[in-house]
């Protein structure tokens, strides 16, 4: 495989009329042994975030050996990458078949619930089809709704019980499983460790009333990355946070404590270069948008590292919006985007940290999609992961006091 040193080079080299995904390995990588060395419990990678399977194998060689996997589909996919893996299906709502499958074919025994309905339709679903004796080694994960008011992304709407439910529908998760964990999801891009700590006190809740055996907390996922405008506090803080939180749970003195990162392993993996078909006053339009790699960009506002790649441009920056390249008038992303003022039609520009929800948003939508992908060696445009953050010892602790 051939890597290129940085993204000038992959223009130099095939002056792309397509955007490019440039891919870093290393990056992923060393975001995964991060969370597997400092995390204080059990890592999943949450596979929505991005599917890729040189991605997926770059994490299990990191040490990932979970995977949160949200659909048949991706069970199908991790198992055909991972034989080993341990799968985790942590969407609360699935079919029957595809618990069915995932159980039975797959040996994916962890399943995520918020209704008495879910659960009874994981029981049926994973009974021997020849006696049809009820399964003897699931392990289900009840998932309670929490605030997502600390971070940039709301999850608190859709799924997961409430504080009244939580207590019986655990009682009843008991009598059916081997083994029982709560879960939840803080929202994406929690930018405060004090969102883990809202959601423990709420579990502490939960678990008190219910008065049964817990043997696993998930925390989920939510553990932000590094864009303009938003610069978290170091992981550490919320790694200590969540641990003290966590060993003063009433839970099994032998719990478990699991996350799920999707944004933090693979943000840093990926960006892209894009050119600049037609310039119009401050709108550059570009070849890729709101159908493609920068979704996010245009229908949450997200804000990603931008710069551009000839080295004539010298002029003062500016602040740009972007159109992409489809016939939607909504196929608009407002940024603003910095880059030097003299940027013209046929410049190129790389947009950075796109390896979370960037790629795996692509669609082929009005014909534009292709996107041709190339390895580099360089560092990500911004990071977490790289030694880059140094802080004075006072600066973003949180208390444990």
């Amino acid at each position: 495989m051939h890597i290129y040193p940085n993204a000038k080079a992959v223009v130099r080299a095939l002056a792309p009329d397509e955007p490019v995904i440039l891919n870093r390995p290393h990056a992923a990588r060393r975001a995964a042994r991060f969370f597997v060395e400092k995390f204080p419990g059990k890592v999943l990678y949450a596979v929505k975030a991005n599917p890729a399977p040189d991605l997926i194998e770059v994490l299990w060689d990191a040490g990932v050996t979970h995977y949160d996997v949200a659909s048949i589909a991706e069970v199908r996919l991790v198992r055909g990458v991972l034989p080993e893996a341990n799968l985790c299906f942590m969407h609360p709502i699935k079919t029957a078949k595809a618990i069915a499958e995932a159980y039975h074919q797959h040996g994916v025994k962890t399943f995520s619930l918020d209704t008495v309905e879910e659960l009874e339709k994981i029981v049926e679903a994973c009974r021997d089809p020849e006696t049809g004796d009820p399964a003897a080694d699931l392990r289900l994960c009840v998932r309670l709704r929490v605030s997502s008011e600390y971070s940039e992304l709301s999850l608190a709407a859709k799924f997961g019980c409430d504080l009244l439910e939580a207590p019986g529908l655990l009682q009843q998760a008991r009598q059916h499983c081997d083994w029982l964990g709560v879960c939840f999801h803080v929202g994406s891009q929690a930018m405060t460790p004090f969102a883990f700590v809202q959601a423990l006190d709420r579990t502490r809740a939960a678990i008190a009333e219910a008065s049964v055996v817990i043997d696993m907390i998930d925390v989920g996922g939510g553990f932000p990355s590094a864009y303009p405008g938003m610069e978290p506090p170091p992981l550490e803080d919320y790694f200590a946070m969540i641990a003290k939180h966590f060993e003063a749970l009433p839970i099994a003195y032998n719990a478990e404590l699991w996350c799920e990162p999707g944004r933090a392993l693979c943000a840093e993996y990926s960006s892209m270069i894009v050119q600049v078909n037609k310039r119009r006053a401050d709108e550059l339009y570009i070849n890729d948008g709101a159908y493609g790699a920068l979704y996010d960009a245009a229908h949450v506002a997200w804000r990603y590292p931008v710069r551009a790649l000839a080295d004539n441009l010298r002029d003062p920056e500016i602040d740009f919006a972007f159109y992409g390249p489809t016939c939607d008038d909504a196929d608009f992303m407002q940024g603003p985007f910095p880059l030097p003022s003299d940027i013209q039609a046929g410049d190129y520009i790389e947009i950075g940290m796109l390896g979370a929800y960037g790629a795996a948003m692509k669609t082929g939508f009005n014909g534009f999609g292709d996107a041709e992908c190339v390895v580099v060696a360089d560092e990500p445009m911004m990071s977490l992961f790289d030694g880059s953050r140094v802080r004075e010892a006072s600066d973003n602790v949180v208390s444990l006091r």
